[in-house]
């Protein structure tokens, strides 16, 4: 997949797409869930080697995406292609 370079010194984003399996380059401090309602829960619910499905872009660079334990908001960033 191509990247999209940010215009400011943070890493690439890679371009994502809905159905696509990723995996976390570095487990953030915590996993915000995707629900109407969203909650905050501890980032140990997901491994850096577990790989997760893109279920939905959303705006700011934001992606929803379903793991084994739940689906959670994350950035782009901390994404990479499985």
């Amino acid at each position: 997949m191509a990247e999209v370079n940010p215009p400011d010194d943070s890493p690439p984003v890679p371009a994502l797409a809905v159905g696509q399996m990723v995996s976390l380059r570095e487990r953030p401090s915590y996993l915000k869930t995707a629900d109407p309602m969203p909650m905050l829960r501890p980032p140990d619910l997901v491994g850096t080697e577990e790989v997760g499905q893109v279920v939905e872009l959303r705006a700011l660079g934001m992606v929803a995406v379903r793991f084994r334990r739940g689906t959670f908001l994350l950035a782009a960033t901390l994404l990479t292609p499985a």
